[in-house]
């Protein structure tokens, strides 16, 4: 399960990565429902990224893997060939979301955006996620 406590320290530690990296992020965390539990949005990151943000931590807990690895499962005759336009959008191949796996169990996810390199975006979900399994 994620607890709230262990979320606020989660959104921190994903805004410490990007303060670190220099770029201004937004940061949702979901059950495993894509409820959210808890976001952020820093000063100065751009307006989309909450959105950007939901629809990564929403597609890692729904499919139980990190965006940036969706790619190859994208091509025609492949499980989740036009995973971008289905479900109206909701769902994305692009990198900066993970699931949250405690105990084997698939608990929710992380997304986060606002980098102008995605790769960026999944470093700070890493270090969120680091916080809710720990």
């Amino acid at each position: 399960m994620i607890t709230l406590s262990k979320t606020k320290k989660a959104l921190e530690a994903a805004e410490d990565k990007a303060k670190e990296l220099g770029i201004n992020i937004s940061t949702v965390i979901v059950d495993d429902h894509g409820s959210i539990v808890g976001s952020s949005r820093m000063d100065g990151s751009i307006p989309i990224s909450p959105q950007f943000a939901y629809t990564k931590a929403f597609t890692s807990a729904n499919l139980g893997f990190a965006t940036k690895d969706l790619g190859p499962f994208t091509n025609e005759n492949k499980p989740y060939f036009g995973i971008n336009t289905l479900f109206g959008g909701e769902l994305t191949t692009i990198a900066g979301g993970i699931p949250v796996v405690i105990g084997n169990k698939l608990c929710g996810g992380v997304g986060v955006g606002g980098s102008q390199d995605t790769m960026q975006d999944h470093e700070c979900s890493q270090a969120a996620v680091d916080v809710l399994t720990s």
